[in-house]
C-alpha cells in the first residue's frame, strides 16, 4: 500500500495511489450498508426481460467454463497522465504486461487469492513484475503482479472479474437488476440493465451496468466498478469491458479499458488510464508435467518429381529459409504472430512496390506478418519482415485506404535493407530442437534483433530505397511520425521497449532515432496545427480475432479534430468494438485463419461442447500452419524488377499501395 503523503516510487504507476476509507467511500459502494431496494429503476421487470436475465447468468456460467479451459496471451498497457496545456493531459510514464495466463489456475483457485510476490526496493521490476525478459511467466506473477499496479485484490474484486463480472456467484440471489433501455451495439441488438449487490455482502461485487445480446442472452458488455468496504482503504477503479462472438454462440472477453480520474484536476483530466487486450483463445494449454513443447510440421507434399538440383548459393538460402520457418512457426503457435490476413497481403505489395522502384530482384517473395503486441517495434526473420501492430496502428495518419500506409513505407524499406544487405537470421534456428521450448519462454529464447552495426548500415540502405521519387513523400512523412515520437520517448519507456526486434530508438538517452535522417525531411511539428497529425492513438487502424489471432483493418468513420485536445499520438484510448454475430469464414484467408486455430486446439472440452454446439468446425488440414506455404499469402511482386513500362511481374490481384497520393505505383 502506498501513504499519499509519500513520494512514488520510480517505475511505478504515480497515479494509481491508494486513497483514504473517506475518499474510497466518495469513490465506490460500501460494505456494511444494504442498499436501499429503489437504488435501481423503480418499474418491475417485464417476464421478457427476467426471462433474458436468468438466461445471461445461465451463458455467463458457460463463458467462465470455457475460460477456465484456456490458456490465452492477455496483455495490459498502462499510461499516467499528467495535465498540458495545449493537450489538456499527456502521458508522463507508461508500463507493459504480456503474459500467457493460464485461467484453471486462476479461477477458483484458493492459492492465488492473494498476491504472494514479495515487493522490494525500489526498482519498479522487484515489485511484483519481472523483467522484460522475464514478463512471458506463468498466471501467478503475472496477475499479482498487475494487480499491485493497479491496487487490486486478487479474487473477486481484481483482473479477473474485468473479464467475467463474478467468477463465483454472478446469480439473483446476489445480484439484483434493473432495466434501463434497448440499444444496439455495432449490429447487435442488446438489452441494457443496471446491477448492483442485493444483499450486505458486497465486497468486492460488481456496481454497473451490463449489455446482453437479446438473441443468445450472453453479455457482450460491462461497465462499473467493484464495492469496497468501510474499512477498505483501496479503491477499485472503473472499466469497461467488452467480449466477441468467437463461434457461434460463443461470446470471450477481448479487451477492457480501465481509467480514473485525478481528483486534484481542475480540468478533469485522468490520473491513468490503461488497456488490456485478450487473443490466442486456441493455444495449446500449458502442460503443468512439460517442459518442452513438441512442434509437429506435417502435410508436406510430394513434389520430388519437379525438383531440381541446388546450387550452393541455393543451398545456404534454403538453409536460412528452413531456420525462418521454424521461428515463423514457431512465434505463431507461441501466439505472438497473427495468422496470414488480407492486410498482410497490402503490406506485401508495398515491399513489392519499394523493391521495383529499385529494380531489385530477390531470390524469393518477401513476406509480410504482424506482431500482435504493443511495442513499437519492426524486424526481419529471413525473408519475413514483421511488424507490430501498434507500431502499424499510430503510423495510419488519416486518409484513404492508401494513404493510410504510407508511413508503413519507411518501416519497411528499413528491413527491406536488413534483407537486402544479408543480415540474416541466426542459422541455428534451421534445427528445429532448438525451438522445442515452452511457449512461455519465447522472447527470452528467440532474441531477433539486429546489431548496432547491422542497424547503422540499414539506415544508410534505407535513405537510398526511399530516394525513388514516387517514395520522397513517404520518407518525409515518417520524418514527422518520428519527431512526435521523440517528443513522447522518455515518457513512454515501455512502449519504446522492443519485445523481440528492433526499436525505433537508436539511442533512449538522447532520443535519436535509426533513422533519425528523415526527420529533418519532414514538417516541423506543430501540436497547433489542426492539419498536421504526425501520430494517431493506440488501436487506431487495425482490430483482431480473439479466437484466429487474424488481423482486420478497421474502416473507422472520419472525426475532425476541432483543437489540439483531439490530438491523442501515441496515447491509450477507450475501448468500443463495433461487435456482430460470428460469420463463418468465406475467403480463404480467412479460411487459412480458422484452419490454423483449429489446428491449435487441442480438443474440445464439456464447456466447448455446450458453448459451441452449433460450429459445424471441420478438421484443420494437416498444412494448415500457415508457415508452411500451404496458407500463405499470394505471390506478391518482391521477386520481379520493374519493366519499363512500370508493371510488376507477379503482381497480385489486388491493387498496389502508392506510397503517395498523386502518384500512380507500378501494378498490373
Amino acid at each position: 500500500m502506498i501513504n499519499l503523503r509519500k513520494p512514488c516510487i520510480a517505475g511505478l504507476l504515480a497515479g494509481m495511489l491508494a486513497v483514504s476509507a473517506t475518499q474510497a467511500h466518495a469513490a465506490i459502494p460500501l460494505l456494511g450498508k444494504k442498499k436501499p431496494k429503489d437504488d435501481l429503476p423503480a418499474h418491475k421487470l417485464t417476464a421478457a426481460q427476467n426471462a433474458l436475465i436468468d438466461k445471461a447468468i445461465a451463458r455467463e456460467a458457460q463463458v467462465v467454463k470455457v475460460v477456465k479451459d484456456r490458456a490465452p496471451l492477455v496483455e495490459t498497457y498502462i499510461q499516467n497522465m499528467k495535465p498540458d496545456p495545449a493537450l489538456l493531459q499527456v502521458p508522463v510514464s507508461d508500463q507493459h504486461f504480456l503474459g500467457r495466463v493460464d485461467f484453471g489456475k486462476v479461477i477458483g483457485d484458493n492459492a492465488y487469492q492473494r498476491s504472494t510476490v514479495k515487493h522490494s526496493g525500489t526498482n519498479g521490476e522487484k515489485r511484483g513484475f519481472a523483467s522484460k525478459l522475464n514478463i512471458f511467466k506463468g498466471s501467478g506473477s503475472y496477475i499479482s503482479g498487475l494487480n499491485h499496479s493497479l491496487h487490486l485484490e486478487f479474487s473477486e474484486a481484481g483482473f479477473v472479474q474485468m473479464l467475467l463480472i463474478d467468477s463465483k456467484d454472478f446469480n439473483r440471489t446476489e445480484y439484483k437488476f434493473g432495466f434501463v433501455r434497448n440499444d444496439f451495439v455495432g449490429s447487435v441488438r442488446t438489452a441494457v440493465f443496471d446491477v448492483e449487490p442485493a444483499t450486505n455482502r458486497t465486497r468486492g461485487r460488481f456496481f454497473g451496468r451490463v449489455w446482453i445480446e437479446t438473441q443468445g442472452g450472453n453479455i457482450v458488455r460491462f461497465n462499473g466498478s467493484f464495492a469496497g468496504t468501510e474499512k477498505d482503504i483501496r479503491e477499485y477503479y472503473h472499466f469497461d469491458s467488452w467480449r466477441t462472438n468467437v463461434q457461434p454462440g460463443l461470446w470471450l472477453p477481448t479487451s477492457f479499458y480501465v481509467e480514473e480520474s485525478d481528483p486534484k484536476s481542475e480540468e478533469n483530466t485522468v490520473k491513468f488510464k490503461a488497456v488490456n487486450h485478450i487473443w490466442g483463445y486456441v493455444l495449446k494449454v500449458p502442460q503443468a508435467t512439460a517442459d518442452n513443447v513438441d512442434v509437429e510440421v506435417a502435410g508436406a507434399t510430394d513434389v520430388s518429381n519437379d525438383a531440381q538440383d541446388v546450387s550452393p548459393l541455393g543451398a545456404q538460402r534454403a538453409w536460412v529459409q528452413q531456420a525462418e520457418d521454424n521461428v515463423i512457426e514457431r512465434l505463431f503457435q507461441a501466439g505472438l504472430l497473427d495468422a496470414p490476413s488480407d492486410f498482410d497481403k497490402i503490406l506485401e505489395q508495398i515491399a513489392g512496390n519499394i523493391l521495383a522502384y529499385n529494380n531489385i530482384q530477390t531470390a524469393r517473395p518477401v513476406r509480410v506478418r504482424t506482431l500482435l503486441t504493443e511495442p513499437l517495434e519492426s524486424l526481419a526473420i529471413g525473408n519475413t519482415i514483421v511488424i507490430s501492430k501498434s507500431l502499424i496502428d499510430t503510423t495510419a495518419v488519416p486518409g484513404d485506404k492508401n494513404e493510410q500506409v504510407n508511413n508503413l513505407y519507411a518501416v519497411i524499406a528499413f528491413q527491406l535493407a536488413h534483407i537486402i544487405q544479408g543480415h540474416r537470421l541466426d542459422t541455428k534456428y534451421a534445427f528445429n530442437d532448438r525451438l522445442l521450448f515452452p511457449d512461455t519462454a519465447a522472447f527470452a529464447k528467440i532474441p531477433m534483433h539486429h546489431t548496432d552495426r547491422d542497424n547503422e548500415e540499414a539506415a544508410k540502405k534505407t535513405i537510398e530505397l526511399l530516394q525513388p521519387k514516387e517514395l520522397q513523400d513517404a520518407g518525409s512523412q515518417f520524418g514527422l511520425y518520428l519527431a512526435q515520437l521523440q517528443q513522447r520517448s522518455k515518457s513512454l519507456t515501455a512502449l519504446n521497449e522492443p519485445m523481440l526486434g528492433d526499436s525505433l530508438i537508436k539511442d533512449p538517452k538522447t532520443g535519436t532515432f535509426w533513422l533519425q535522417g528523415l526527420v529533418a525531411k519532414g514538417q516541423k511539428l506543430n501540436m497547433n496545427d489542426l492539419k498536421q497529425n504526425a501520430a494517431m492513438p493506440l488501436g487506431s487502424f487495425l482490430r483482431f480475432d480473439p479466437w484466429t489471432d487474424q488481423v482486420v483493418q478497421m474502416h473507422s468513420a472520419y472525426e475532425p479534430l476541432l483543437s489540439s485536445r483531439d490530438k491523442m499520438p501515441f496515447e491509450v484510448t477507450p475501448v468500443y468494438l463495433k461487435l456482430a454475430y460470428y460469420k463463418a469464414p468465406t475467403t480463404a484467408v480467412d479460411q487459412a485463419a480458422a484452419n490454423a486455430a483449429a489446428q491449435n486446439a487441442t480438443g474440445s472440452t464439456a464447456a466447448d461442447v455446450a458453448a459451441q454446439s452449433a460450429t459445424g468446425q471441420t478438421t484443420a488440414p494437416a498444412n494448415g500452419a500457415p508457415s508452411n506455404g500451404a496458407a500463405a499469402p499470394v505471390a506478391q511482386p518482391a521477386t520481379g524488377t520493374a519493366p519499363a513500362n512500370g508493371t510488376i511481374v507477379d503482381q497480385p490481384t489486388q491493387p498496389a499501395v502508392p506510397a503517395t497520393g498523386t502518384s500512380n505505383p507500378p501494378q498490373k
